[in-house]
């Protein structure tokens, strides 16, 4: 696409923070690095890889440049090379061809909660995170009560990283990469299951970042948030670089191409709302549940006294702020976890689906993985071999189903992860945030798959932040905060009283401030 004058003026007259020239990474297929498992489950499956030793090229004759004080987005479907890049430029991956210069520190987070340690609490990930990240702990002694507030985690600062959502691993990361002033901060798909308000929060918080450190590297799906917080935007297909420039521009071109896509479709999904087939079968039943931490000597309640149903038939969305307990609530109907008072009875075998790429193994293939999650599901070989290339063309990702997981995007993984648990038909089906990191066409796709699963599963549960996906896809909708279930019925009205909830909430902090 061809440059205005005036971006052109703009570009020359700027500090290159960034300059990579004809840059490219290759990977070759079946080589030493597999663990012990992974060799053990080729050995036993006598399996002779058709690609082993085979050279391929992720990226390739990439160029594009960085700028001083600037928030520069990298939008593009699963596997276009996002992740790749972020690799790069944050000295993970080495590159084989071409230059790369970084003038500056980087501090990078890879989607939500990379390097955490489930089993420390959330203050000592501050420190552990930290310190990876090259700060001294006497630095972080200084910023570690920005961070508490920052992040909005309150009491759960002080307790235990397992015990968190993956919303709350969100803020914690972001909170942590934020304040530890950054050179240059990349963003991979770290902001992604964030609730709105505090996506927000820390988009005003990128932009005094770049006023005072040298930029941010946004990664991200959400087109709308890319569109409203970033300078400049790079739109990347297939390894290469399709366009780069306004970001309105961008993201309309990234649009068009997608096939059948109408431009309203960042808005809303392109699809007709649910149409509810309910009966009167009861699939959960939950009588005051209530689920408890002990830490430290110290008690607290994740969920508390809560009491539903849901009927054969029903498309059931959960909706509220991170660590209101969603995902604790999940954990209870896929038995993760029982209840510490009250009752739940569960008919039916469930399928969950917690988070994107939970269960697999990052050296196996994703192939392997196939098989290996399918049986963690309960699902026999035999069904599993005879349902693997719907699952594989679902997906969508066939040129990387014999390449290890470890070289899959986040997004490739939510592509992977819903395609197995969604066609091996589950009589009920948990999605918690799988969903937030997968493109428009996947998660249109996704869309007309989980309407059409009702038909032959009990019930779909989903956890989701996306207010427009809870509202077309679900039958009914349960407001949850704090650990307990404020609103439980219509999808519309459950959104509304949310919105208003934190809108009174934000006007509130604004004012103080």
């Amino acid at each position: 696409m061809a440059k205005s004058m005036e971006e052109q003026y703009q570009e020359e007259n700027r500090e290159v923070v960034i300059e990579a020239e004809n840059l490219g990474v290759s990977f070759r297929s079946g080589t030493h690095t597999d663990d012990y498992k992974s060799f053990a489950l080729k050995f036993l499956k006598r399996e002779k890889d058709p690609e082993a030793n085979k050279k391929f090229w992720p990226l390739r004759d990439l160029s594009f440049k960085g700028y001083q004080g600037e928030v520069l987005g990298i939008i593009g479907s699963n596997g276009s090379g996002k992740t790749t890049v972020c690799k790069m430029l944050s000295g993970i991956l080495e590159k084989d061809e071409g230059k790369l210069k970084v003038n500056g520190r980087v501090s990078a987070l890879f989607s939500l909660g990379m390097g955490f340690d489930k089993e420390l609490t959330g203050r000592e990930n501050a420190y552990l995170n930290g310190m990876m990240l090259g700060i001294s702990k006497a630095k972080i002694d200084g910023f570690i009560q920005d961070i508490h507030e920052f992040s909005g985690l309150e009491q759960f600062l002080d307790r235990p990283i397992k015990t968190y959502s993956s919303g709350m691993k969100a803020r914690l990361g972001f909170s942590v990469a934020a304040h530890l002033e950054p050179e240059i901060l990349i963003l991979d798909e770290a902001l992604n299951t964030g609730d709105a308000a505090f996506g927000q929060k820390a988009a005003d918080k990128m932009q005094e970042l770049v006023a005072k450190a040298k930029m941010v590297i946004l990664v991200t799906h959400s087109l709308k948030y890319a569109r409203r917080n970033c300078d400049r935007l790079i739109w990347m297909d297939k390894g290469v670089i399709r366009a780069a420039g306004e970001p309105k521009k961008i993201v309309q071109m990234y649009k068009d191409s997608v096939p059948e896509q109408k431009p309203q479709m960042q808005k809303q999904l392109d699809i007709e709302k649910t149409k509810a087939k309910i009966k009167d079968r009861t699939i959960v039943k939950a009588e005051n549940v209530g689920v408890r931490y002990v830490v430290n000597k110290e008690e607290f309640w994740a969920l508390k006294n809560n009491t539903f149903e849901i009927k054969e038939g029903e498309i059931v969305g959960i909706i509220g702020h991170n660590g209101a307990g969603k995902s604790t609530m999940c954990k209870l109907m896929t038995n993760i976890l029982t209840p510490d008072e009250g009752k739940l009875q569960l008919k039916g075998e469930t399928t969950s689906l917690l988070g994107y790429g939970t269960g697999f193994n990052n050296q196996l293939t994703g192939k392997d993985n196939i098989y290996l999650n399918g049986m963690l599901l309960g699902i026999p070989k035999w069904k599993i071999h005879k349902d693997y290339e719907q699952i594989v063309d679902f997906s969508g990702i066939r040129r990387a189903i014999d390449k290890p997981v470890k070289n899959y995007s986040s997004g490739m993984q939510a592509r992977l992860g819903f395609s197995i648990a969604a066609t091996l038909q589950p009589d009920i089906f948990i999605l918690d945030e799988a969903l937030s990191t997968g493109d428009i066409a996947f998660k249109q796709k996704a869309s007309e798959k989980i309407q059409e699963m009702i038909e032959m599963a009990k019930a779909v549960i989903i956890v989701s932040h996306s207010m427009g996906f809870v509202e077309k896809i679900c039958t009914r909708a349960i407001w949850m905060d704090g650990g307990k279930i404020l609103y439980d019925g219509e999808p519309e009205k459950a959104i509304q009283l949310y919105k208003e909830k934190y809108s009174v909430k934000k006007k509130a902090r604004l004012k103080r401030n």
